[in-house]
């Protein structure tokens, strides 16, 4: 019998065994599985986002032609911006997916080149994105960087830089 260990965090560890006849590039638990029974083994709870809120692109609109530095303006409904850390019933804080899909929901959101934390609670940002196609998404996250439940992420748009 094979086995793949996963850590996640510090020092938490997630052992999971597969049989022979699985093979290794296929996972025996998908990843947002694995992130949801880490999130409830660690103790971290997922925050409740308020009925109809919703998070949304003010600028720039799907199929936009831009040129750098590009103007992001990020719109909300139902729930209050505040900076990470700060633990606030119906609030949270703006990141901006670029080039990727959404990440898992149970675990904090990636801070890469890919997720872009705006953990300082400002609603709007000036990017640079090289010359070509992009897709951007906004996903809220609570004062831990976790996506509330249930997740309120924008359309995925997207956008052509010239």
């Amino acid at each position: 019998m094979k086995s793949n260990l996963l850590i996640i965090g510090s020092g938490f560890l997630i052992f999971a065994a597969c049989s022979e006849k699985q093979p290794h590039d296929q996972p025996i638990i998908e990843h947002e599985a694995v992130a949801e029974i880490a999130t409830e083994s660690m103790g971290i709870p997922r925050t409740a986002s308020a009925d109809g809120a919703s998070v949304f692109f003010i600028t720039p609109t799907s199929g936009a032609i831009v040129s750098n530095p590009i103007v992001i303006e990020f719109g909300i409904t139902g729930m209050d911006i505040v900076k990470a850390g700060t633990e606030q019933e119906n609030s949270g804080h703006h990141h901006l997916l670029i080039d990727t899909e959404l990440p898992a929901m149970g675990m904090p959101i990636p801070a890469d080149d890919h997720h872009i934390h705006f953990g300082d609670g400002s609603d709007s940002a000036e990017i640079s994105l090289e010359p070509g196609e992009h897709t951007v998404q906004m996903l809220l996250g609570d004062y831990l960087h976790i996506p509330h439940n249930p997740p309120l992420s924008s359309a995925q748009i997207t956008i052509i830089v010239k």
